[in-house]
């Protein structure tokens, strides 16, 4: 008997050592956002209402916000992509910014720098005019457009934001062209098309509609659309551009990314704590009080989504480079 119970303790230990390791659960350690923005802008808000639901849901380690803003969103992206892949160092990935700024010069970073985990936002873009001023519609926008190319003016946060190249779409698709005015940011064009410098202003939805005091047309602010594929069940009175015969959708996602060759062990945990934190009607009823729309979309289904929206761009850069 004793001599049984040493085998098998010998066969135990040997069995140990030439065993690999286990792999520790994810996180082991407290979890660094970069939001490659500043403090207090819709990005923002989304990776610290995800930060605080994240860590209910992966045990409490702590998920911080890192702010890294610059270069149009270049600065944070490249720190996210450059960090170690171990699932510790995750980057919210701003569309169009990820896409276009490797389009558009040679960056630290490109779509396949990260594992897309999953996209969290999707904030579309709007038109917006002033309520006294004599455009009220989307197809009166487009018709003065078209009867007075470049005479129109619109306000965008700058060269090749969201709001630059929901126009440019806007424009292409319709066959007209206006005036481009690039500002240092949305409450910069806010200002401007209230104290009527500009004739359109160009902004997220989350953004106009802040602008516009809550609703679709309020004091001087008033939206024309929404570039999404449908009305939104928040402001169902906010039509969509395509059933006002312009078939565009774009606008800003926001979703997560870690750095490539992160283990795909480490990004399956990731999404399943992102599945627990979308399912948490807490965090549900706090996106919703912020207007952030969410569009849950995951993994492979995600990288399908960028990579798609990455054609379109390469495909509008070919014929209206953005940054002239």
């Amino acid at each position: 008997m004793l001599r049984r119970w040493t085998l098998a303790a010998v066969a135990a230990a040997t069995l140990a050592m030439v065993a690999p390791p286990a792999q520790a659960a994810w996180p082991e350690r407290p979890v660094q956002i970069i939001v490659p923005f500043a403090a207090g802008g819709g990005t923002d808000i989304t990776a610290r209402l995800l930060a605080r639901f994240l860590d209910r849901h992966t045990g409490g380690r702590g998920v911080v916000v890192i702010n890294r803003p610059g270069a149009g969103g270049e600065i944070g992206m490249a720190a996210g992509a450059e960090a170690a892949p171990d699932g510790h160092t995750l980057t919210i990935l701003n569309t169009p910014n990820v896409l276009t700024i490797p389009i558009e010069r040679s960056a630290r970073f490109r779509l396949d720098s990260f594992v897309p985990l999953a996209n969290l936002v999707d904030d579309p873009g709007t038109l917006s005019v002033r309520t006294d001023g004599p455009i009220a519609t989307l197809p009166e926008l487009i018709a003065a457009m078209r009867a007075r190319p470049g005479a129109l003016n619109y306000g965008t946060a700058g060269v090749g934001s969201a709001g630059h190249i929901a126009m440019l779409l806007t424009g292409r698709a319709a066959g007209a062209t206006a005036e481009h005015i690039p500002f240092s940011g949305s409450s910069a064009v806010a200002t401007a098309l209230i104290g009527g410098q500009i004739d359109v202003a160009t902004a997220n939805f989350g953004e106009a509609i802040g602008f516009a005091g809550g609703s679709g047309g309020h004091g001087s602010w008033r939206i024309l659309g929404v570039m999404s594929p449908a009305r939104l069940a928040t402001h169902p009175d906010i039509p969509t551009f395509a059933e006002l015969g312009l078939p565009v959708q774009t606008g800003s996602l926001r979703g997560l990314g870690a750095p490539r060759n992160t283990p795909p062990a480490t990004v399956a945990e990731i999404i399943r704590a992102l599945d627990a934190v979308m399912a948490d009607p807490e965090y549900q009823a706090a996106m919703a009080g912020a207007t952030q729309v969410i569009r849950y979309v995951k993994g492979e289904d995600y990288a399908r989504l960028l990579s798609g929206m990455e054609s379109e761009l390469r495909a509008l850069w070919a014929a209206t480079p953005w940054n002239r």
